[in-house]
């Protein structure tokens, strides 16, 4: 990943303007621990942690912490996910002054708490004498040239869920690449079945396939950030996506996650679905889906691009009003980094793929009845963590433009294009980049 400094994030010098803007949200109350100076704790003394985060059980792996670490103790508070209300509350709680420890905030979110001054550095309590226990693309994502604003805590690499069964209706074996796909999905259309779905309401999976395709939509550069939502990697991206499903390939009509989508998978109306790898616990929501699916490796751009991709991850991240921020991070390293840790937030909380290098946790590193036997966490999302493109950049507006281009992909539905929605998208995100006044220019030829 391209390396950001602090500078380049606040747009040289221009971020003052959306210190106090960013969210909707001032923060006259923020006092970062980056500029205080380290205080240990007494001699003795217990000190509690606190945790937000939207992850169910958290306590149960923070219990196993407080049993072994009586002078550290750790209290989760659960929120809403973040853009459900999650960050909203962060934001106040940080404006007002207060707020916990550790929050826990996705990945592509990291930047737009950087931008309101509401993360420590964590370089000043070892982060990066750790650095090396973690994935590296993870690590860059977290990651800037002046310091770590985040311990990753789990992430998506992508593969794809298919049912036997419903290739063999049409005697084809799960694609490799997408023009494979493609050609397949045109022969599911004859036995009233769908290869997967298309979101049009969630920009993250056309992402997630411009990523895979080696896509670098927005970059830092010397005089602020660049936009190129319109190369190649991206165009093909959604030239490919407007013809399947011109061609009724892809169903849009159906929502990933929604009842619909679960009822058409039971009926094996769905063949398949590229997701993340936390996608296992949706599919085993699936009625009567037992010994019915398996796993293969993610469909690639030929070859171009990359093996895989990735959808989701969050970190744990310590706040600016911290008063433990050596303890939490203390904390957060063994929850990620150690098997206790990981297989506590695997059995309790059901994380998506472990953050940790050489650990993806006991319980996946067996066969999986539910899945046919297979043991495809070793087979499949291994390889898949590995093979995810490593230059791809968050930046400070993210769900913003998230949302813009989802509402330029809605239009497909009234004659519009995914193509025309990505350059119009990225004039608006130069736009919006502009009114937080944090400097931005598009790519040259």
């Amino acid at each position: 990943m391209t390396k950001i400094t602090r500078r380049q994030l606040l747009g040289l010098g221009a971020g003052a303007f959306a210190l106090g803007t960013l969210a909707g949200c001032a923060t006259p109350g923020i006092t970062s621990v980056n500029r205080l100076p380290t205080i240990p704790a007494a001699e003795g003394e217990t000190v509690t942690i606190t945790y937000w985060a939207w992850l169910k059980g958290l306590q149960k792996v923070a219990d196993i912490w407080n049993r072994s670490h009586p002078s550290i103790q750790v209290q989760t508070v659960p929120i809403p996910g973040g853009n459900a209300g999650g960050y909203q509350k962060l934001y106040a709680a940080l404006a007002a002054g207060g707020g916990p420890d550790l929050a826990q905030i996705e990945m592509r979110s990291i930047p737009e708490f950087m931008l309101v001054n509401g993360l420590v550095d964590l370089t000043r309590y070892g982060a990066k004498d750790v650095a090396s226990k973690f994935d590296a693309t993870l690590w860059s994502q977290v990651s800037f040239v002046d310091g770590v604003y985040g311990v990753p805590q789990d992430s998506g690499p992508m593969a794809t869920f298919y049912q036997p069964s419903a290739f063999a209706r049409i005697g084809a074996a799960p694609p490799k690449t997408w023009d494979e796909w493609a050609e397949i999905g045109k022969e599911f259309r004859g036995v009233d079945t769908y290869i997967d779905v298309f979101a049009l309401n969630d920009a993250g999976f056309f992402a997630a396939f411009a990523t895979q395709a080696g896509a670098k939509w927005l970059t830092p550069g010397a005089d602020g950030w660049v936009i190129d939502m319109t190369d190649e990697a991206t165009l093909k991206v959604a030239r490919f996506f407007d013809k399947a499903i011109d061609d009724d390939v892809v169903s849009t009509a159906i929502a990933p996650y929604s009842p619909a989508w679960f009822a058409a998978a039971s009926k094996g109306r769905i063949a398949s679905w590229t997701i993340a790898s936390w996608g296992d616990a949706l599919i085993e929501g699936v009625a009567d889906g037992s010994g019915k699916w398996r796993v293969a490796p993610m469909p690639t751009w030929g070859s171009e691009g990359f093996g895989s991709s990735y959808l989701g991850g969050s970190t744990a991240a310590v706040l600016a009003n911290s008063k433990h921020p050596k303890e939490a991070f203390e904390f957060a390293t063994w929850m990620t980094t150690t098997e206790e840790g990981i297989n506590a937030l695997i059995e309790h909380c059901g994380i998506g793929w472990s953050p940790a290098t050489g650990i993806i946790g006991a319980k996946r590193e067996k066969p999986s009845e539910f899945f046919s036997g297979q043991n495809y966490n070793q087979e499949d999302f291994l390889p898949a963590a590995r093979q995810q493109n490593p230059d791809w950049s968050w930046w400070p507006i993210t769900q913003q433009s998230f949302n813009i281009l989802s509402d330029g992909f809605r239009k497909k539905a009234s004659g519009s294009t995914l193509v025309d929605a990505v350059a119009n998208a990225e004039k608006q995100i130069i736009a919006a980049f502009r009114n937080r006044g944090l400097s931005i220019r598009k790519a040259e030829r």
